[in-house]
């Protein structure tokens, strides 16, 4: 195996990781929110931490492999991750719990972009479609396994496991950093902007809980306050972007309408994806008593779709181009979504699994298209600030995704009974998946054809 093959293969292992961990807990929320009796809207900080956690690593994750080198930083990150995963299967509180998902989050932050810039500097040029592919592919089989396993040990055991069981994994991904891994000579970056980090990681977290407060009725007041505090800070962030030389996350990259472009697309169809996905977890389990292990299979089906579509969009993509296959995936996910809209028993297996079917194909079609198109701009350090840019926004996406559409259910709750307010849910997540598209008019289709750079 060559060496970028195998740089590589330390990307995709600790990707893994970080994916497993986004949707393996997701199938136990119920679970979890029933033994420390917390409601819907608390018990999505197990994952919102484990966001805000990458979210706050990522952008100070290149100074830090400057300093420490790659190889170090890689396997020292992976070796934090799983003392966290250890720590969140004992925790005793809801809180704790909460704080170790954050420390996890951090642990995956600091492997994720310097693994995925390193190795698509190795991969120039139509190559990168090549990558993108791998990217996905492991992006694919995390989902479809992993609510599948997180459910048999919520049926059969302790949802305590779905963290232990990472364990293994992250101390495989730790030592084959060590062991693979090499530190290149390169340029020292300058010292991280923590002012600039602190306005983002303010930002996000207080958007989050704006959205939790207000969809679970709780203190309007603050809600508003910290939704005003997060646009303040988004605010002071762009201001002080402009003044800085050195800004924590490079906005002018997003000049890209590539760029620009794919993290509408992340948003539309990934991010609507994890709410909606969540909230039918707590459909299913809840309201229609549908197993913990019946509801991760679901995500198989999905993987199935996603697979379909991620191999065909990676031979159309030269071909054809990232308009059509834009088109085709927020069409495909967005049809899927609405389909939940009709599901009203246990018993509506064929829909089910043609809903998953249909976001899975949209799903795979159109993340593997954004990943590929999103770094296409770019080369060498730009790469790398590109790469901050698109995991952070990656994270948001999941993030944001699950925080508005259950701020939609907990409002609409207040006012219908729990079906009504979760297939009307579904109705509105269906038309937002959609709004990408007015993008789309901006490309001529002939320029941004092909998968070439445009500098």
């Amino acid at each position: 195996m060559t060496y970028r093959y195998r740089l590589a293969a330390v990307f995709l292992m600790g990707f893994f990781v970080d994916c497993i961990n986004i949707f393996m807990p997701a199938i136990a929320l119920p679970t979890i929110a029933a033994e420390f009796r917390v409601g819907v809207s608390a018990v999505a900080w197990v994952a919102n931490a484990y966001m805000l956690g990458l979210t706050l690593a990522i952008p100070v994750s290149t100074w830090l492999a400057g300093r420490w080198g790659a190889r170090r930083l890689m396997a020292g990150s992976m070796l934090a991750f799983a003392l966290a995963v250890w720590a969140c299967g004992l925790a005793g509180t809801f809180g704790q719990l909460v704080g170790w998902r954050f420390v996890q989050g951090m642990a995956g932050g600091l492997m994720i972009p310097v693994g995925q810039a390193a190795a698509f500097n190795l991969f120039q040029g139509p190559e990168r479609a090549r990558i993108s592919t791998l990217v996905m592919a492991v992006a694919l089989i995390a989902p479809a396994l992993s609510p599948w396993l997180g459910g048999l040990i919520v049926d059969h055991g302790s949802w305590r496991w779905i963290f232990h069981s990472n364990i293994p994994l992250a101390l495989a991904a730790a030592a084959l950093a060590w062991g693979w891994v090499r530190d290149t000579p390169s340029e020292r970056p300058p010292r991280p902007d923590l002012k600039g980090l602190a306005l983002i990681s303010i930002a996000l977290a207080s958007l989050l809980t704006g959205m939790s407060l207000y969809g679970a009725g709780q203190d309007m007041t603050l809600a508003w306050l910290c939704l005003a505090a997060g646009v303040a800070s988004a605010f002071a962030y762009v201001l002080h972007y402009r003044r800085s030389t050195h800004a924590i996350v490079e906005l002018k990259l997003l000049g890209s309408p590539r760029l620009r472009l794919s993290v509408a697309i992340y948003h539309a169809i990934p991010g609507v994806f994890t709410g909606v996905n969540l909230l039918n977890i707590f459909y299913l389990q809840d309201v229609l008593g549908m197993s913990a292990r019946a509801t991760g299979m679901l995500m198989i089906v999905y993987a199935c779709g996603a697979f379909v579509a991620m191999m065909a969009g990676g031979r159309l993509y030269n071909r054809a181009g990232m308009r059509p296959l834009f088109l085709a995936s927020m069409a495909l996910h967005s049809l899927g979504v609405a389909a939940l809209a009709g599901v009203t028993a246990a018993t509506d297996t064929w829909l089910l699994a043609a809903a998953y079917g249909l976001m899975g194909l949209g799903g795979g079609m159109g993340a593997n298209t954004a990943q590929t198109t999103a770094l296409l701009d770019f080369d060498g350090r730009q790469t790398h600030q590109a790469s901050v840019i698109w995991n952070i926004n990656r994270q948001m996406a999941f993030s944001v995704g699950a925080a508005f559409f259950l701020m939609i259910f907990n409002s609409l709750a207040t006012h219908l009974d729990a079906s009504r307010a979760y297939h009307l849910t579904f109705v509105i997540a269906s038309l937002t998946g959609l709004l990408p598209a007015l993008q789309l008019g901006f490309f001529n289709t002939g320029k941004h054809r092909h998968a070439g750079h445009s500098h």
